[in-house]
């Protein structure tokens, strides 16, 4: 970054890592995401239901996990309206334990840059436990 501004595609490099966060989730998280988003399967916050549906309990929401995710990029690139393209696919459930809470942990580096359109490719490795949960995450982040 220039200045401690946003960042600048000259000043970056592919492979360079951009971001790091370890992101924790916890029942009560869970609670109050079911509420703002308006989903609440009981696979989100009754480990009956989803272990009898082949879960190993609880999960946090898939949305949850895409977008704690993109919140690492989005606090590099400083507006998240630079954010112009965010894809992902699920792979893996994120079991939250009771009591206690799972750990997401975030690595956001420069896959691919375009100096021509000022946007750089974000690649994120999502991981719990050393395990990905979300596969070919990437967000194109336009730095002009």
């Amino acid at each position: 970054m220039t200045a401690g501004l946003r960042p600048v595609v000259a000043d970056l490099a592919v492979g360079q890592e951009v971001a790091r966060r370890t992101i924790g989730v916890d029942r009560a998280r869970l609670v109050r995401y079911a509420g703002a988003s308006g989903d609440f399967n009981p696979i989100h916050w009754n480990d009956r239901v989803a272990t009898s549906v082949g879960l190993p309990g609880v999960i946090a929401h898939g949305m949850w996990t895409m977008g704690a995710a993109i919140a690492v990029v989005v606090d590099w690139a400083g507006d998240p309206g630079r954010v112009v393209d965010y894809r992902t696919r699920f792979t893996r459930p994120v079991p939250v334990p009771d009591p206690g809470e799972a750990f997401v942990e975030v690595v956001a580096t420069v896959g691919a840059m375009d100096a021509e359109a000022g946007t750089v490719r974000v690649d994120l490795a999502v991981a719990v436990d050393g395990v990905r949960v979300l596969g070919k995450a990437q967000a194109v982040v336009r730095l002009v």
